[in-house]
């Protein structure tokens, strides 16, 4: 059991994409992080939501955290770098918390129903803190944002 990669779920953008038509909106603010140790595996095939396999265990629990993770605010989906989509957000932190070795963010939309899950972030090096702030920097490789999609060749 291990995270070993950040990803997007598969089933949510196939339910975007298809005749489901899931409505994500990711310019919307009611979207979520929540938290998880490295006891979670992560399928991007086939895992659907946040509270479901393998997202019902495994979630922090420290001072400071809230079950569900918090909001992600600030958010924008655009075309930010020529030929790429990014989504971006302001950054995630837990001021006066302690956590222990927090893997991964899985980000999900909270206010569909379903709490359909968006994508997991690895943080390739588990965290703690102690009565400290814990944060998470919203910044890809290519630029800026918590993903980003090139979508020309």
């Amino acid at each position: 059991m291990a995270v070993t990669a950040s990803g997007l779920f598969i089933a949510t953008f196939r339910d975007v994409l298809d005749t489901t038509q899931l409505a994500i909106d990711l310019d919307l603010e009611t979207h979520k992080i929540a938290l998880f140790d490295d006891t979670i595996t992560p399928n991007f095939s086939t895992d659907t939501a946040y509270a479901v396999a393998p997202y019902d265990a495994g979630e922090e629990d420290g001072t400071g955290y809230t079950a569900g993770g918090a909001a992600l605010t600030g958010t924008t989906f655009t075309e930010a770098i020529t030929g790429s989509l990014v989504f971006d957000a302001d950054d995630s932190s837990w001021t006066t918390s302690t956590f222990t070795d927090v893997i991964a963010g899985l980000i999900y939309a909270d206010v569909l129903a379903g709490n359909n899950a968006i994508a997991l972030i690895d943080f390739e090096t588990a965290a703690s803190t102690v009565a400290g702030t814990f944060l998470v920097t919203w910044t890809v490789a290519s630029g800026g944002g918590v993903w980003a999609w090139d979508l020309t060749p």
